[in-house]
């Protein structure tokens, strides 16, 4: 699916950008830009999709995403005819990596938000207590100017920079996800899966790799990426699967094999527990999107 990039005006008198879409329905194409982007729902409901994520947004849906990710806000089919009972509604902000100098993000005070940052790549669902507290602060930006409006995004990166409440959207093998503790250690450890995930990969050879014993291995994989070695190759896997599937005609068994699964019921079974659909239902619906 071919994507394509969008650029926002900008005020000559700010250094990033605020905005409300309003209308009958959120008007722009599967895009993309250099700006990280932060997009609150205010009103609206539809279908979210991002890299290779497909999910559902509702009022109060609040999503961060990293520069140049590709991704499309589509609302249900009664705003696109007119329907509603009220016109769909955002607000969203970009702000570009160096909007405050170039040595902004590379402050001791901002390590935490610079890591939480580079997980963006992959889309990043906000939920619970920070999700209230920085759509209070998005509303009122609405309305200000200046210092005001400067201090309440900080507000969010501090908010953004503390918070555990998230979810990760994008598998890691769709994208080049940037590590987000950046050691040595984890950018060997996955360059040795984004180069061999397609053949078997054992625990004690990664293990071996990292100069660990596997449960010392195990517990140390966890601990970076919050979930276990063989979730986040078999997300890597998928998200191949979702790129294969999006942007070329081989069949589901071609496409299983040639991400590594050795048989088409464990591929389907996983797909479906990562992405909530089927892989051929995957397909339709990112063909139906590109028609459009």
């Amino acid at each position: 699916m071919k994507s394509i990039e969008v650029r926002l005006p900008q005020d000559f008198d700010k250094s990033f950008i605020v905005f409300k879409e309003q209308g009958d329905y959120f008007p722009c194409p599967w895009h993309y830009h250099p700006e990280y982007e932060l997009v609150l729902v205010v009103k609206s409901t539809g279908k979210r999709m991002l890299s290779d994520h497909i999910g559902y947004f509702q009022e109060g849906d609040l999503v961060c995403i990293g520069p140049y990710v590709p991704h499309v806000w589509v609302n249900d089919s009664i705003y696109i005819n007119g329907q509603a009972d009220s016109p769909a509604e955002a607000i969203v902000i970009h702000f570009q990596e160096h909007f405050l100098g170039e040595e902004f993000l590379n402050i001791p005070e901002m390590e935490t938000l610079k890591n939480f940052l580079k997980l963006s790549v992959r889309g990043i669902s906000l939920h619970g207590n920070t999700k209230k507290q920085i759509n209070t602060l998005m509303t009122g930006m609405l309305h200000m100017n200046g210092i005001q409006r400067l201090s309440s995004l900080l507000s969010i990166f501090d908010i953004l920079s503390q918070t555990k409440e998230y979810e990760l959207l994008a598998s890691p093998g769709y994208l080049d996800q940037v590590d987000p503790q950046g050691s040595d250690r984890l950018s060997k450890i996955k360059e040795y899966i984004f180069k061999n995930f397609d053949k078997d990969i054992t625990l004690p050879e990664v293990a071996s790799l990292a100069n660990m014993a596997v449960t010392t291995f195990c517990n140390f994989f966890k601990e970076q990426y919050r979930i276990t070695f063989v979730e986040y190759l078999n997300t890597v896997r998928i998200g191949h699967a979702c790129k294969l599937l999006s942007e070329n005609d081989m069949n589901i068994v071609e496409v299983a094999f040639e991400c590594g699964f050795n048989n088409l019921a464990n591929f389907n079974r996983q797909f479906k527990k990562q992405k909530k659909m089927t892989p051929s239902h995957y397909r339709k619906v990112v063909n139906m999107q590109e028609v459009a």
